[in-house]
């Protein structure tokens, strides 16, 4: 991309980031260096490489795989809380707000985050296109399922202004069928020998943006032969298309237990006869994002349940709970309305609609005379009751803040981190408690956020999302069509918009174990830097769409590549989780971890129980 692309990034996103952090040090006065933020401190607006952003996780991998232990001089600042939790997130928040309502809105606490913003994976991503404002997500994506969502989620609703009702009208259904657009499979030269887009979702995404049309717009017959394939290929293509259930010949009795106990490409080779490169590579992204895994390590029942290539798609809603209850910026929107009712001053409006279009002091969040302070670019390192867990009355918390060490002390601790982490700073815990934490994983995820001059030439290829079996980001898609609280989703193909790019990466060895290939998967993405992205999206748009239409350094605005090094909650054997989350003297656990899975309903309901078993 032409420099002032990748030079803005950098220079307005990371450097000023930093730069605008420390203005006084910490032991000066009796305020905070975040009380004293620069007023241009603002990460929503930052592009370039987000999420877990370079240096969020500098601390936290030396304790971890250094065991680093000494961090220098400690600085014990004469801070003393009701509650510290650990994890600025969706549950951490939470956590802080049961607190008080538990409690007394009187009552202080500290929240401590690694990152430079609030919400975890609820990340809001700002893009400023030719004067016109945009929003998108950079993580956590939506409020699904509600017909499942429990009394304590309901009442937060409430509290913070949530009307699920609302999305009723707020989310332009007839958008995708309006302007023709549609489910493809796009194919690149690299992997494929030539750049092409076929109207058929090969890949069988589950449904989970409305009003796309997820079927194709081409029989299968017709779908196999326009694929980039050897006419075996081609031909392998269509009998997993055209195969199911119905392939497997074992006993109606048996077929269950069987499907449960063999593989889904066990089932491609031995069952559909496949063995061509091209075909496995597309199945091997066919259950994207919903197994944790690529699909060589599924079940045929876990893959059937994915709507893996081969089975009908899942849908994950239906007409009596439609998926459309997503805010313009995701799930951020909960996240800013949590810290809004905690910090009045952050910014103006009294409902998460309200809040949309409102720019946060960030500068607000931590100041002395705040009930709740909100602590980012803190890394917690170490985690210890003053005496005897059981007989404890305080315990102490070592944060690093610009690579120095500062303690602070609290009557309770909520973790409201990954769990993988808590075993390497929680001193004294059980062995047995420690030892099932450890089991618990996540795999790696990368959301990217694409801010275009227009999309003329996404409708000339009529695409709602199109699955990239051959590229790094799996899907891409025009992102969700929600205008609220005067903000206003884009309107016609002249117009800018933001255009969603997910990435679900696993190993490059077909059937290692999931743990290897996450390993090697979250290396490979924390060693690229921001060109590397750009790069691959660059050619990723540039092969797929028209280029009389489209022209990558003329047409894209802004990129934000939110990497998310631990994503999706992997949950560990047996009773490992309820073990995990066991509580600790004066110390619980909440997070989506310890509720078992990636969801930001678990992750309230896990802070609520949590902030109970404080007493």
């Amino acid at each position: 991309m032409k420099s002032k692309i990748t030079r803005r990034d950098f220079i307005n996103g990371t450097l000023m980031a930093t730069a605008g952090v420390i203005l006084v040090p910490y032991g000066c006065i009796n305020e905070t260096a975040m009380g004293k933020l620069n007023p241009l401190y603002y990460p929503p607006a930052l592009t370039g490489l987000r999420g877990s952003h370079p240096g969020s996780n500098t601390h936290a991998h030396s304790r971890a795989w250094n065991k680093k232990s000494d961090w220098g001089t400690t600085t014990k600042l004469k801070e003393e809380y009701d509650l510290i939790v650990v994890g600025g997130g969706i549950s951490g928040l939470s956590a802080a707000y049961f607190f008080q309502q538990e409690h007394g809105k009187d009552k202080k606490v500290l929240i401590l985050d690694n990152h430079d913003d609030f919400g975890g994976h609820a990340k809001r991503n700002e893009h400023t296109i030719d004067g016109e404002f945009r929003l998108g997500h950079g993580g956590s994506q939506s409020i699904d399922e509600t017909n499942e969502i429990s009394e304590v989620v309901h009442a937060l609703f409430k509290d913070l202004g949530i009307e699920l009702e609302r999305f009723n009208t707020a989310y332009d259904k007839d958008f995708y069928k309006r302007n023709n657009l549609g489910s493809v499979t796009y194919f690149n030269k690299e992997t494929f020998g030539e750049d092409k887009v076929v109207r058929h979702p090969f890949c069988n995404h589950p449904n989970y943006i409305e009003g796309i049309i997820m079927g194709g717009k081409l029989s299968n017959e017709d779908a196999a032969k326009q694929a980039p394939l050897s006419k075996k290929g081609k031909e392998q293509l269509l009998r997993v298309l055209n195969g199911g259930v119905h392939e497997i010949d074992v006993p109606k009795a048996e077929l269950e237990d069987y499907m449960r106990s063999r593989s889904y490409f066990e089932y491609l080779k031995n069952n559909l006869g496949v063995d061509d490169p091209g075909v496995l590579k597309i199945a091997r992204s066919s259950a994207l994002d919903w197994g944790n895994t690529g699909a060589d390590l599924m079940s045929i029942s876990t893959a059937k349940s994915c709507g893996a290539m081969g089975f009908a798609p899942k849908a994950i809603y239906n007409k009596e709970d439609p998926y459309i209850y997503h805010f313009p910026d995701g799930n951020a929107s909960v996240a800013r309305a949590l810290v809004k009712k905690m910090v009045p001053a952050v910014a103006e409006g009294n409902s998460a609609e309200e809040l949309v279009l409102a720019k946060f002091k960030y500068a607000e969040l931590d100041k002395s005379s705040n009930a709740v302070r909100i602590r980012l670019n803190s890394t917690v390192v170490n985690v210890q009751h003053n005496r005897n867990p059981m007989d404890s009355s305080e315990v102490f918390v070592d944060y690093i803040y610009e690579n120095k060490s500062y303690q602070v002390t609290g009557k309770h601790v909520v973790m409201a981190c990954y769990n993988m982490m808590i075993p390497h700073i929680v001193q004294g815990l059980p062995k047995k408690q420690e030892a099932a934490l450890r089991l618990q994983s996540k795999c790696p995820l990368i959301y990217t956020t694409v801010g275009l001059r227009n999309w003329k030439a996404i409708k000339e290829m009529e695409i709602g999302m199109a699955m990239s079996p051959g590229n790094m980001h799996q899907s891409v898609y025009m992102d969700f069509p929600v205008s609220m609280g005067g903000y206003e989703y884009t309107k016609t193909p002249n117009d800018p918009c933001v255009i969603q790019m997910v990435s679900c990466p696993y190993g490059e060895t077909e059937g290692a174990p999931a743990i290897e290939q996450y390993r090697e998967a979250r290396l490979r993405m924390l060693s690229l830097q921001f060109k590397d992205y750009e790069d691959e999206i660059r050619a990723h748009l540039g092969g797929m769409l028209p280029k009389e239409l489209f022209d990558f350094d003329r047409d894209v605005e802004s990129i934000t590549v939110n990497r998310w090094a631990h994503g999706y909650t992997v949950n560990g054997p047996g009773d490992s989780v309820k073990i995990g989350r066991q509580p600790f003297g004066r110390i619980t656990i909440a997070n989506s971890d310890s509720g078992a899975h990636a969801n930001m309903k678990i992750a309230i309901d896990m802070a609520s129980r949590a902030v109970k078993e404080l007493g």
